[in-house]
């Protein structure tokens, strides 16, 4: 199968360079453009001194008449730069956005939590929030792909499949993330994990959701704490969360009450939970811990592609550093 061809647009931060990272080592890819706006001119090396063994193109200024040289535009930019892209798209140029554009299912959702009215609605019904384990096959079926944030990634895995199965009460719910306090209640990732624990419940949902700062340069770990149905224990959450990511490669759910951390992933596409007793009966906390940058950014970018096109899902992945307790 010949190569496909990507851009990059926004390859100079954080997340586009991590990206960079992993597509030059995917066997199916062909970096055809960089694309950035103050770093026009320069060499990618510039940025990242690692990538200078690879053979990539200079920087240059997006323009649309890019996107009929290319198969897939991933879009590492600010929110609503990837809605203006997304306006020039043709038949068969696929759109991966690592920003929030299409997290939402609906406009008004997005000028609520983002200040800013959206400016492709009628390209939101051609988008999937592409959570890979959850989405899986549907990516499939959509042009733009709506890489989750970091933190709700780290949340929704393991939630959706004790919703799914009803083992946890509809009240409440603690969700702490990895060390000080910032966007109480108003954070906008709120916004994704309401909507799609809506999706998996059909009930609205009450949770508090309070992201904390370390000084480190990446990882999260988010603490969950869940109230218990009548018939449900520790144990059953942990069995059922271990039947649901049997055969996912990227998800490892560890033994009952491992203590975790951001270095058991650190550089890693993965991401590793534990259900953890509470000293409280009928409740149970459960632990998730991912690389923000990789399985939070970059690396769930490139599942969903791997997805899109058939490829094996650990397909430019494998060669990260692998950590296993």
């Amino acid at each position: 199968m010949p190569k496909l061809n990507v851009l990059i647009a926004g390859s100079t931060g954080y997340i586009g360079i991590q990206l960079i990272k992993l597509l030059v080592k995917h066997p199916n890819i062909n970096i055809k453009y960089l694309c950035g706006d103050s770093s026009v001119g320069k060499s990618i090396t510039f940025y990242e001194k690692s990538l200078k063994k690879f053979k990539l193109p200079k920087i240059i200024k997006f323009n649309k008449k890019l996107i009929n040289q290319i198969d897939i535009i991933f879009t590492a930019l600010p929110n609503g730069e990837a809605q203006i892209i997304s306006k020039d798209l043709n038949n068969k140029t696929v759109l991966i956005d690592l920003a929030a554009d299409f997290r939402l299912e609906k406009a008004s959702d997005y000028l609520k939590w983002y200040k800013s009215k959206h400016n492709a609605p009628q390209n939101i019904k051609k988008s999937i929030y592409a959570l890979p384990e959850i989405t899986q096959s549907k990516i499939k079926d959509f042009s733009i792909i709506a890489c989750p944030g970091c933190y709700p990634t780290s949340a929704l895995l393991p939630l959706i499949p004790l919703f799914k199965k009803k083992l946890i009460k509809y009240k409440n719910k603690n969700l702490y993330e990895s060390l000080s306090v910032y966007g109480i209640s108003s954070h906008r990732h709120n916004s994704e994990i309401e909507q799609m624990l809506k999706k998996y419940t059909n009930k609205d949902l009450e949770f508090t959701f309070t992201p904390h700062l370390t000084p480190m340069f990446r990882g999260i770990l988010s603490t969950i704490y869940v109230d218990l149905t009548k018939s449900t224990s520790v144990s059953k959450l942990d069995y059922e969360l271990k039947k649901f990511y049997k055969n996912h490669h990227f998800v490892k759910v560890k033994d009952e009450n491992s203590l975790l951390s951001t270095n058991d992933v650190i550089g890693t596409n993965y991401c590793f939970m534990s259900v953890c007793k509470s000293k409280e009966k009928n409740k149970a906390l459960i632990i998730s811990v991912i690389d923000n940058l990789i399985k939070g950014g970059a690396g769930q970018a490139v599942q969903n592609l791997n997805i899109k096109y058939n490829f094996p899902i650990t397909r430019g992945l494998v060669w990260l550093k692998i950590i296993y307790s």
